[in-house]
């Protein structure tokens, strides 16, 4: 949760009214949480591409490029999954997760 909202953050880009959205839609039985910004956007094209290792849409942008690959690993392995949606350039970016429910053992 950190890094999205941390990119959240960096990628608001000069916005003069910025907003930053988090939280959780009920979809059927499962929780969809959320990140959600008014910032620079990402063209649609490149929205599965910025999960990828060392993958950097803006090279002059600080970072490594790792942090929504480990994000993804992280949900991944927790049996979610993570996606992001956007319009396209200065139209925002939304990322969506999933996590399944704990199933507590009774006694």
């Amino acid at each position: 949760m950190v890094n999205l909202i941390e990119n959240a953050l960096k990628f608001l880009g000069d916005q003069p009214d910025p907003i930053l959205r988090i939280g959780m839609d009920m979809k059927e039985e499962t929780p969809v949480f959320f990140v959600q910004d008014n910032g620079i956007g990402i063209d649609p094209r490149y929205l599965e591409r910025i999960f990828n290792l060392f993958e950097r849409l803006d090279a002059s942008t600080p970072g490594t490029g790792v942090g929504l690959t480990i994000v993804r690993r992280i949900i991944e392995i927790h049996g979610g999954r993570i996606w992001a949606e956007s319009e396209g350039p200065g139209k925002g970016t939304t990322f969506r997760f999933t996590l399944p429910a704990v199933q507590e053992e009774r006694g």
